[in-house]
């Protein structure tokens, strides 16, 4: 039997990524947690886990100051990124951090069971889009320690995320699916991204973002 934890503050996902499980006999859950310090604590109390899905933006401690923590105390617990955040700079941070695999949450059932297995067996399971980008750093190295453009307001996580869909192309509708939102909510989001980076329009605005490591 393979004991997994789940550490996503977002209830919603937390249910879809234990449906998903649901489906394998030999998969069970053995608790969530809504951010890092509670998963920390839950870990105290019980920490014969073999696998964690790790969310990367969370509340207190998030996914990736959480794998580190947990790889300095629990060395034999695996952990797996399960995010939507594909950018670089997040990448690079899990990794060395600690994390053995990196999925996106989009991954389906039967693939995420099989990195789940790879991973145990020694392998590092990754989401080909996140294995292309880990080569592509590997060959262009980037100064993560770069500093963005002091006048430019912090953009929320949310904020991130829905300009990250923004950048592949997904229309209003695709993103508030893909989130679980309201397409009135997206289009908000969208107008306070524009005025925090003072930008207006959607290219001016992904391009500023990438030029200051925001996605």
């Amino acid at each position: 039997m393979i004991r997994l934890a789940i550490a996503d503050d977002n209830v919603r996902m937390q249910q879809i990524v234990a449906e998903k499980l649901s489906f394998f006999d030999d998969v069970v859950c053995r608790f969530i947690s809504q951010d890092g310090v509670d998963l920390l604590s839950k870990l105290m109390l019980n920490h014969n886990i073999d696998l964690i899905l790790m969310d990367i933006e969370m509340p207190k401690m998030d996914g990736i100051a959480a794998t580190a923590e947990v790889k300095i105390k629990y060395p034999h617990i695996k952990i797996v990124m399960l995010t939507v955040f594909d950018n670089d700079e997040n990448i690079f941070r899990a990794i060395k951090a600690g994390a053995d695999g990196y999925l996106l949450k989009e991954t389906s059932p039967d693939d995420l069971y099989r990195s789940i297995h790879e991973t145990l067996n020694g392998g590092a399971s990754m989401t080909p889009s996140i294995a292309l980008k880990t080569l592509r750093m590997f060959r262009e190295p980037v100064d993560f320690m770069y500093q963005p453009d002091s006048k430019i307001t912090t953009l929320t996580s949310r904020e991130i995320e829905v300009l990250e869909q923004l950048s592949t192309g997904l229309k209003y509708e695709q993103i508030a699916q893909n989130l679980i939102i309201s397409q009135g909510t997206v289009r908000k989001h969208i107008e306070n991204i524009y005025t925090k980076l003072q930008v207006c329009n959607k290219l001016e605005a992904i391009q500023k973002a990438k030029t200051n490591r925001l996605i």
